[in-house]
């Protein structure tokens, strides 16, 4: 059975009461219940990681080959600075795809950018919750291949 990781990083355990004109109310549990039933489906089994704190997240991402296929990773604001977590995702041979709720480009000019984008396979932003489905979708269909 294929395996997906789904890394969250900082804040995102607030989603639901954090900033809700960007990021809305659904919560990251609801956020994760909603995907490993899409996954069962699927017959994918999906491991859930959330964490404010840059080297756990590294970390995670670095002994992911070992028992995932697939990663699915928001780094929230490490987005925009985390060379490490970057690296980290650099230097792993599985495929990785970046997603975030909110649109980071029509956001302030210091969240444009982001650093980890580019050694991900894609990326997938401004749906809302509805980015981790799209992401997980993509992922199933990739595995498939």
């Amino acid at each position: 059975m294929n395996k997906i990781l789904i890394i969250n990083g900082p804040n995102l355990n607030l989603l639901g009461q954090r900033e809700v004109g960007i990021y809305g109310t659904v919560t990251l549990d609801e956020i994760n219940k909603n995907l490993a039933a899409e996954a069962a489906k699927n017959q994918v089994e999906l491991d859930f990681f959330q964490s404010n704190h840059e080297g756990e997240i590294v970390e995670k991402i670095q002994k992911a080959p070992d028992a995932f296929q697939l990663i699915i990773i928001n780094p929230a604001a490490f987005t925009h600075y985390s060379i490490a977590i970057r690296d980290a995702i650099a230097s792993i041979d599985i495929p990785v795809i970046e997603v975030h709720l909110s649109n980071i480009c029509a956001r302030e000019s210091f969240r444009e950018k982001s650093i980890t984008a580019s050694v991900c396979l894609g990326q997938i932003s401004g749906f809302g919750p509805l980015s981790y489905q799209i992401a997980l979708d993509a992922a199933i269909k990739l595995l498939k291949k």
